[in-house]
């Protein structure tokens, strides 16, 4: 699998991660509007002896065991994944502190991720899996206690899970477990059960890796029963009505906002004429050219210095460091100058780009 990472350092510190390859299309469907219907288990019938028949042979180990109903992974992976992103978090230097996965839960950006993602925080971005990258305006509420939080993203309308609030798997319940589809097949939705169920917790009868930390788990019908806050061979997650808990404590008038923004962020120096914040709007990630030979395994990095306009649009793209492959800088190049800022006034910003293969 190749992988591409790159980061943006100036006045506005934002990061973008993204992978080559191993990403399935969504379907675009609005997760949250229309939840699909639940697959009808198979049953086992039993035969009904009629008066005077001869018995009935005993039933074989193998027909008494009961047909267990499993997921439609392909339709949950189609209806789920869309509202899944990874948040990327920084703290007051810019310096990239985390990336985890988390899920819309509303169509105006309100999503949940884990309360440790977003750690002396200041600053994050959502990348979702089509490319583009959101700004995370701030947090609404967050529990240490239970590892969760919810923040707000600053979109116009987003594919979004439904919360189940009154679920409460039993042990041996099939779930469903679904990564962000930049992870790609590796964080593919897979079939799992609930192991154990306490008010507050659960486990579940799967190994999760590290970067299914945040993800949701949904049952059938694709509604959110649970978070996964641990990974590991015993891994653990929060019920969906924990997460409901978090939400009743958000006034109807409440503003996100970043709990270090105050204390840990110098103020600006006055200027004549305030001048808006450069932030970008549309910055896709580069892809890995077909030309470029080279050997698996190893990383190629380089810094390539963009200049805006007023107007947004990318006037200069220049090679501070080249990556050591010329095919590597022609493809930076030319997708750094499709990049894009909100209007305001004349900036500039140096990008790292890293360039791997495994």
């Amino acid at each position: 699998m190749r992988l591409f990472r790159l980061t943006l350092e100036c006045s506005l510190c934002l990061a973008v991660f993204a992978t080559a390859g191993c990403r399935r299309k969504s379907n675009g469907q609005l997760v949250g509007e229309s939840p699909a219907q639940s697959p009808s288990p198979s049953g086992v019938s039993t035969p009904i002896s009629s008066p005077g028949s001869s018995p009935s042979p005993s039933p074989t180990p193998q027909s008494q065991t009961k047909q267990i109903p499993t997921l439609d992974l392909s339709r949950l992976e189609n209806s789920v994944r869309p509202a899944i992103f990874w948040i990327t978090v920084f703290d007051s230097s810019g310096k990239l502190l985390r990336t985890e996965t988390a899920f819309f839960i509303s169509a105006d950006g309100r999503f949940i991720t884990t309360a440790h993602a977003i750690e002396d925080g200041v600053n994050a971005v959502a990348k979702m899996a089509d490319g583009e990258i959101h700004n995370v305006d701030g947090i609404l509420a967050s529990s240490a206690t239970l590892d969760l939080a919810i923040l707000q993203a600053d979109v116009k309308r987003v594919p979004f899970l439904t919360l189940n609030k009154t679920a409460n798997p039993e042990p041996g319940t099939h779930v469903g477990v679904v990564g962000s589809a930049l992870a790609g097949s590796a964080e593919a939705a897979r079939e799992t059960t609930i192991s154990t169920q306490q008010p507050d917790e659960a486990e579940i009868a799967a190994t999760v890796s590290p970067d299914s930390i945040g993800s949701p788990i949904v049952d059938a019908n694709g509604e959110v029963v649970g978070i996964v806050i641990s990974g590991g061979d015993k891994a653990t997650a929060r019920p969906s009505k924990s997460v409901g808990s978090l939400l009743d404590r958000i006034a109807s008038d409440a503003k996100p906002r970043w709990a270090e923004t105050a204390q840990t962020v110098p103020t600006p120096t006055p200027a004549p004429r305030p001048t808006p914040k450069p932030r970008l709007v549309y910055a896709p990630a580069p892809a890995f050219p077909r030309d470029a030979h080279v050997r698996p395994g190893v990383a190629w990095s380089g810094r390539f210095s963009l200049s805006f306009d007023s107007r947004g649009n990318v006037t200069k793209v220049q090679i501070v460091q080249s990556t050591g492959n010329e095919a590597l800088d022609r493809a930076a190049i030319s997708t750094l100058r499709q990049w894009k800022s909100a209007p305001g006034g004349d900036w500039a910003a140096t990008v790292p780009v890293t360039f791997q293969t495994r």
